[in-house]
């Protein structure tokens, strides 16, 4: 898979707002990174600007030989097949059953008539089940989506993401809406199965801790640019002080701990966590 590279990236909005300025960035091949920064920074921002949910006001952003930047709508589309996006706020389709929202990952590979009438190859339905299965929902295929909990509704949205089977991963705050059991245990899932499938992936991540035990590198923004770039055991109390500003970190940190350690991995395979 290619290195994804972001040269002098800029996002101004209309109101005078830069909510990014000029960001360069190579990500390599398979390696986890997680993007934090205070609230304003340009993290939600930055991953929508790299598929295009929101336009780039300057620069580029390549995917290989690919300039996703000055792609036509048409290759556009052609080219989110294979960069897929975990969202927040989990964005299924709460009248759909579990298995339908995850095989909408495939509506980029089907026609429009098969999109229309739920008719997929029997080839993605079984692999809708084996990704169900992997991420520990295999006995909710059937289940609404909207009778399910927050981390089960996660899940859902990972299964959907991985069915489009892509080459780059987007991660929203995947557990800003979640407990910190649940957060960990899927936190965990993401790296794990960005492992074995060898994925590209960007996390916008609030919780500092979360982003210190499972990503590989970890970029900070402020005020729309980089002012952190380097690996967890980098990331020191005078880095956090210039993402964040003045705050007792030894402290804090000390306080996340004693809010529970990481749950064993066994745990990490429970369907119903609530």
């Amino acid at each position: 898979m290619p290195t994804l590279k972001l040269a002098a990236l800029t996002k101004r909005y209309p109101t005078g707002k830069v909510a990014l300025n000029g960001v360069s960035l190579d990500v390599p091949e398979g390696q986890v990174m997680a993007l934090i920064g205070p609230s304003g920074a340009g993290k939600s921002t930055l991953i929508r600007c790299i598929n295009r949910l929101v336009e780039p006001t300057g620069g580029t952003v390549a995917w290989g030989d690919v300039n996703l930047t000055g792609l036509s709508a048409s290759a556009l589309r052609r080219a989110r097949r294979k960069i897929a996006m975990i969202f927040q706020e989990f964005a299924l389709v709460d009248r759909l059953s579990v298995m339908e929202n995850v095989l909408s990952g495939r509506l980029g590979y089907v026609s429009f008539w098969q999109s229309w009438l739920r008719r997929f190859p029997q080839a993605d339905v079984d692999a809708a089940f084996a990704v169900l299965n992997r991420v520990g929902l295999g006995d909710y295929v059937d289940t609404r989506a909207d009778a399910l909990s927050g981390g089960q509704r996660q899940r859902v949205g990972i299964a959907r993401a991985l069915m489009q089977d892509p080459d780059l991963l987007l991660v929203d705050e995947p557990t800003a809406s979640l407990d910190p059991k649940t957060s960990r245990q899927i936190m965990r899932l993401i790296v794990e199965l960005c492992g074995e499938r060898g994925l590209t992936t960007i996390i916008n991540i609030h919780d500092v801790p979360l982003a210190k035990q499972f990503a590989q590198r970890i970029v900070g923004l402020k005020d729309g640019s980089v002012v952190f770039d380097g690996s967890p055991e980098q990331l020191t109390t005078e880095a956090l002080t210039t993402i964040y500003g003045e705050e007792d970190w030894e402290e804090a940190g000390h306080h996340a701990k004693g809010h529970g350690a990481a749950p064993a991995m066994g745990e990490d395979r429970m369907a119903g966590t609530r």
